[in-house]
């Protein structure tokens, strides 16, 4: 049986024994690929943990500990306050705002989890304290951010023009970012469908309009957490530092100036997440290293027909990118479309928009940075249930959202 199958049905297996026995599936996964990168061919622990998410590691404990102090010490429900006082009743206009809040980040030089380690902390706590679904403030969240990513002066736009730049290709950087923000835009409007409507009924068979955030007055603590948290916009905006390292710089800050609420706000970083993203996208990083992705490439260069060449692209790019980097999908993803882009049998810009679409619509995936943030920020109660849900979502926009971007964007 060639490796790349049996890496393949290895994965199934972890998914699979995950679902009837309970455990972490990230334990299985780290255990998989042990078992088939060191004792089934012969890799050393090293080469293996190679492909262990280091960034995503520090992003997801460091943001996880900076907004648990923010939480502990009263901050975050400050913050919920204010916007309380901003929306007024008008409380279902405050998911739009989340979107829009994470569209700015992305599109003004933010990296996508750094928005979403920003807006979606704030936002799931108002969730909770309304009565509102933390999964569906996260969604919008998540959307927001996959919107303004392509935006010119966005790290995925400017990572996609590049690549066409260097095969001798172009596209209409402005087209693309109008069509993703829209793509995101009518996702957003799904899921408000979907999961709004069920927040409405369960506030008005509960009777009641949920817990008011209570005001907190600002201390020096508060103060200088909320001063943290603005740090972490510029820093990760303004001046392009990363967002782990920045978020931890400032919560360790913290810690050493209100060691009493460091002590409570350790216990909010969310080790169960951490080790469930990172076992799996260090066995899906194995797997890329047998080839997988670029076996599949050679069989999308065999198709003789474009526009199902173009299809089977956008099905890998938001398969594959629900479990890595989708940085790294695209770039590794728009050179195998380079070839049918080049013969004019598909519209460059339709093509390149359908694939950043169906590459990006994903990142709500539990496996991803930003989904596994959204499970990693929603209250302990209330985790597994997060988790399920986005692994649902995950699976229906990776199953619909390449065709509908292919269909809108390549076939129309």
């Amino acid at each position: 049986m060639p490796t790349e199958l049996t890496g393949v049905l290895v994965l199934a297996v972890v998914f699979t024994l995950s679902s009837l026995r309970g455990l972490n599936m990230g334990v299985l996964a780290l255990v998989a690929a042990f078992l088939l990168g060191c004792v089934g061919l012969g890799r050393t622990p090293q080469q293996v943990l190679d492909g262990f998410p280091a960034e995503m590691f520090v992003v997801l404990v460091a943001v996880t500990f900076l907004f648990g102090t923010a939480r502990v010490n009263g901050t975050v429900n400050w913050m919920v306050h204010a916007a309380l006082r901003g929306v007024g009743t008008r409380l279902a206009i405050m998911p739009w705002v989340l979107f829009g809040l994470a569209a700015l980040l992305c599109a003004t030089g933010a990296a996508s989890p750094a928005a979403v380690a920003i807006v979606a902390p704030i936002g799931i706590t108002f969730a909770v304290q309304q009565g509102i679904s933390p999964l569906f403030v996260g969604l919008m969240t998540v959307n927001g951010a996959a919107a303004g990513s392509f935006a010119p002066t966005g790290i995925l736009g400017g990572i996609v023009n590049s690549t066409l730049d260097n095969n001798g290709l172009h596209a209409s950087g402005w087209q693309l970012f109008v069509g993703t923000f829209a793509f995101n835009v009518a996702v957003g409007v799904v899921t408000q469908v979907v999961f709004g409507r069920r927040c409405a009924q369960q506030r008005a068979g509960s009777g009641s309009e949920g817990p008011a955030a209570s005001a907190v007055t600002l201390g020096a603590e508060q103060a200088a957490t909320l001063g943290a948290m603005l740090a972490l916009v510029l820093g990760t905006t303004v001046f392009s530092l990363d967002t782990g390292f920045l978020a931890l710089s400032l919560a360790a800050a913290l810690a050493l100036l209100f060691r009493r609420t460091a002590r409570e706000a350790s216990q909010e970083i969310a080790w169960p997440v951490v080790l469930l993203v990172c076992g799996i996208v260090t066995y899906i990083a194995l797997l890329q290293s047998l080839g997988v992705v670029d076996s599949l490439g050679r069989m999308i260069a065999g198709i003789g027909a474009p526009l199902l060449a173009a299809l089977i692209i956008c099905y890998v790019g938001g398969v594959v990118s629900a479990f890595a980097s989708t940085t790294g999908i695209l770039g590794a993803l728009m050179p195998l479309a380079v070839p049918f882009l080049a013969s004019g049998a598909i519209g460059t810009t339709g093509m390149v928009i359908a694939l950043a679409s169906a590459a990006t619509v994903v990142d709500a995936s539990p496996f991803s940075t930003n989904g596994a943030l959204v499970v990693a920020n929603t209250p302990e109660h209330q985790r597994d249930g997060a988790y399920r849900g986005l692994l649902r979502w995950g699976a229906g926009v990776c199953v619909l959202a390449p065709i509908a971007a292919w269909l809108i964007f390549v076939v129309i």
